[in-house]
């Protein structure tokens, strides 16, 4: 009789994904109360693209150091106190006054959150065989566009009932109850007492990474990992995802206030629609229709790299949007651009794990995430002045498509195949 592996693993997946939907319920309330905020702080459209990016400052710039830890000291650890931490930064949003300390509680949700991509990644590698990579990293991808689903009406009721500060305050309460859960829950596949020893094998001989430091120190690893081509076709190329997902995950509840004329709580409804398509095309393209390629037998690296670099082309789509005053039309513009973009993410997550040399999946996501997040402080504020000084999104919805094209480049001439690195003391050997 065959033995039950058990499902520990999807225990986790769903941990990690609920985790990343609150994490972006902290990052887009802002991007809701763009009118209330700058009518009441006399912001012009160039100054709040400043402020929509203090979050990424922090983030982007701790990324590096953050995969290191994580690398080293583990996922467990370190997303258990930025959970609490992010919990009070997003209270304390909501209870200083002022904009310059609203910023700084916005640096500080940056520090906070900084180790929740690349520790869901790396925890991903730990629990997952190759076989199932795919979905498993959309459950948490697919989370982040989800999140604008149920979180950007839920922020704009939140809003529209009790001022600006209140949405800050339901998310901070949110963010604190899943940092007691995760508290609780989570644990890597080695110190896992529900774990059978069935699944466990499953998940290890399925290639799974193992836990634990690689050798040679942080930044021999680092310097070496950035003279490989693989991963600046990696980093490059998520790059410029990054760029257009920042852009719109900032600026599309803004845009349409004041570019297409409509109120907080109607700019929610019409916002969740090509979410609600990314939150789909995440799933069942770079999720299921991955795992079910390979596991049908096709080339591994074929099958991502095609569906990578063919969700980057619908995303040139965005462009499309600067050329047209109907808001309909425009949704249909960002709709597909956004559900392209989705489905290239989570391959694009996926990678990381099966690049990366033994120990330094943490540090290979955080060198992608470091470049991406640059593109999250970049977009909010060149897109910012461009509708400042316009009076009009279109520049900047243009601007994205070319970033796009960029990226598709370095996707196709640089990323290579996905095998791993190798490591440069088994070179030595």
């Amino acid at each position: 009789m065959k033995q039950r592996i058990g499902n520990v693993r999807w225990g986790i997946a769903f941990l990690i994904g609920v985790g990343i939907v609150i994490n972006y319920f902290d990052r887009t309330n802002l991007s809701v109360a763009t009118k209330p905020l700058m009518q009441e702080y006399h912001l012009s459209s160039a100054q709040f693209g400043w402020v929509l990016s203090s979050f990424a400052w922090s983030y982007a710039i701790l990324q590096i150091p953050v995969g290191a830890l994580l690398d080293k000291i583990g996922v467990k650890w370190l997303v258990r106190v930025g959970t609490i931490i992010w919990s009070l930064a997003t209270f304390m949003t909501a209870a200083v006054g002022g904009m310059g300390l609203i910023i700084l509680s916005r640096v500080l949700l940056g520090v906070a959150e900084a180790p929740a991509f690349p520790g869901a990644a790396k925890a991903t590698g730990y629990w997952f065989p190759l076989r199932e990579r795919g979905l498993a990293t959309s459950a948490f991808d697919a989370a982040a566009k989800l999140s604008n689903v149920i979180g950007v009406p839920l922020v704009a009721l939140s809003v529209t009932q009790w001022g600006w500060r209140g949405g800050f305050y339901m998310t901070a309460i949110l963010s604190l109850m899943y940092a007691v859960a995760y508290w609780i829950w989570y644990r890597d596949p080695s110190e896992s007492k529900t774990l059978t020893d069935a699944e466990r094998a499953y998940i290890v001989e399925g290639g799974a990474q193992e836990s634990g430091e690689a050798p040679g120190g942080v930044g021999k690893n680092l310097g070496y990992l950035l003279g490989r081509r693989k991963v600046w076709g990696l980093t490059l190329g998520f790059a410029a995802y990054g760029y257009t997902f920042y852009l719109l995950l900032t600026w599309l509840p803004g845009y349409l206030e004041t570019e297409m004329h409509m109120t907080v709580l109607k700019s929610g409804m019409y916002t969740i629609v090509p979410w609600i398509f990314a939150t789909i095309a995440d799933i069942v393209i770079g999720g299921w229709l991955v795992d079910f390629l390979i596991k049908r037998g096709k080339n591994p690296t074929r099958v991502r790299k095609t569906l990578l670099i063919v969700g980057m082309v619908l995303g040139l789509a965005v462009a499309g949007a600067g050329f047209t005053k109907n808001p309909q039309i425009a949704i249909v513009f960002i709709t597909i651009a956004l559900s392209g973009l989705a489905f290239s993410a989570p391959i694009g997550w996926s990678i990381p794990a099966l690049i990366a040399p033994k120990g330094t999946v943490g540090l290979v996501g955080s060198i992608m995430n470091f470049f991406n997040n640059l593109m999250g402080i970049l977009a909010p504020i060149i897109t910012g002045y461009i509708a400042g000084g316009t009076g009009s999104f279109g520049l900047g919805f243009l601007i994205a498509g070319i970033v796009l094209l960029i990226g598709i480049l370095c996707y196709l001439f640089l990323l290579g195949d996905l095998e791993p690195i190798q490591s440069p003391y088994k070179a030595n050997v």
